[in-house]
């Protein structure tokens, strides 16, 4: 194939690819190039990231093998009854544009994923080819992130396993009947099936190699899903539950969101408009309160308006507090870490600064004031020595005076 007929192909399916957000490279081991053998690196300054205009992530060499597909799901631009420009790689060219751009210092590894085309196994052999060659043939050490197909044979994803430092199962929606009526060719149980097996494959690995050196690795990096959000009627609170049952039931990384974009000839069961960007924002929040924050679905769930949405205005831990204000406030020189994780304005640097510094002394507010960002978020929230908000915790305007304020944005600011 000629140079411009690689290119060509390239910018189609590279452009496919942007709508799958979760491929973040964190976590994967540390391997490297520095003895003379191989070629590539996941250490010095970690996987590069870039980012398009509209946000998303598009780190890597981030690609589909193909985006011919056999499937209908309505979300998908490359669904099979779609009118758009198809192309395709073999896994030998896939493997050659990785080393070729990592030799050019444009990419630090590879995403890849795949329209079903033949069929899933088929599909499934091809990108599992395409590691290999990479491992095996070219000694590449970069960063490998393969998007996995539950249709596939078990084997087959267990093979992917072994090349790439992390695998992923899109669950796509949040509901399974968003999923039986948007994407009438997947089958949730099979998608749920397909990331336990993964899942146990990464616990055994980990086991193997803690009794045997030289086990074989298996998705070090673990494996992550992606949902979308606003392309069904799912509300926030029903999307949270479900993260929080992936975070417990599979061990997951992450969990990443993906506001529905509006595609080209889109099918008429589509929303006409996307939701607002902000809400994707609100619910990796929410996701952060569960991981790091110990919050429960239940509780961000608690937050939502009577539609089971987040309030856009402002984070849901404060939308939290304020409907919980009875929780509140709280003495920072007496509260357990755990109740403070829940003070709006405290992140968990803060608390670990609180934490350590009133073991030494009687904490003061002008003390908070050195150890956080926001003094005005937390004020209502907390006591201190020579501190107590006394009415200021119930206020009828208190939300409005905790908001961001809206301001209008200058094209040509300085």
């Amino acid at each position: 194939m000629s140079s411009s007929s690689i290119m060509d192909r390239l910018a189609i399916l590279a452009d496919a690819a942007k709508y799958d957000a979760s491929c973040a490279s964190s976590g994967t081991a540390r391997r490297n190039s520095l003895g003379g053998k191989g070629i590539g690196s996941t250490e010095g300054m970690g996987i590069c990231h870039a980012y398009a205009p509209d946000g998303r992530c598009i780190s890597l060499l981030k690609i589909l093998l193909t985006n011919h597909c056999i499937f209908d799901c309505h979300y998908c631009v490359n669904r099979k009854s779609s009118n758009t420009r198809r192309a395709r790689f073999t896994p030998q060219e896939v493997a050659d544009l990785t080393i070729s751009f990592y030799r050019r210092n444009y990419i630090e590894g590879l995403f890849l994923s795949s329209g079903i085309v033949k069929s899933s196994n088929h599909t499934m052999e091809q990108m599992v080819e395409c590691a290999r060659i990479l491992r095996e043939e070219h000694e590449f050490r970069g960063y490998i992130h393969l998007k996995t197909i539950p249709e596939a044979d078990a084997e087959l994803v267990h093979r992917a396993g072994l090349f790439a430092d992390r695998v992923s199962i899109n669950v796509e929606l949040p509901t399974d009947r968003g999923l039986a009526r948007l994407a009438p060719d997947k089958d949730a149980r099979q998608i749920e099936g397909a990331m336990n097996r993964t899942s146990t494959d990464i616990a055994a690995a980990r086991d193997s190699r803690r009794r045997f050196r030289h086990a074989p690795r298996f998705a070090p990096a673990g494996q992550s899903t992606q949902m979308i959000v606003g392309a069904d009627r799912a509300s926030d609170a029903d999307i949270v539950r479900r993260a929080s049952g992936l975070y417990t039931q599979f061990g997951l990384r992450r969990v990443y969101y993906s506001a529905f974009s509006p595609i080209p000839d889109a099918s008429a069961v589509l929303p006409l408009k996307r939701p607002p960007l902000v809400r994707e924002h609100r619910l990796y929040q929410s996701d952060w309160l569960i991981r790091f924050y110990g919050f429960r679905a239940a509780e961000v769930a608690e937050a939502t308006d009577d539609k089971g949405n987040l309030p856009l205005d402002i984070d849901p831990k404060l939308a939290w507090a304020l409907k919980f204000r009875e929780t509140f406030p709280l003495d920072v020189n007496r509260a357990p870490r755990e109740l403070l994780y829940r003070v709006p304005g405290l992140g968990v640097t803060a608390v670990d600064r609180i934490v350590a510094a009133r073991r030494h002394r009687t904490l003061r507010l002008e003390d908070v004031a050195r150890l956080t960002v926001s003094l005005a978020k937390v004020r209502p929230f907390i006591c201190t020595a020579d501190w107590r908000p006394t009415r200021l915790t119930d206020r009828a305007d208190l939300r409005s005076l905790l908001a961001p304020r809206a301001e209008q944005l200058e094209l040509f600011a300085a």
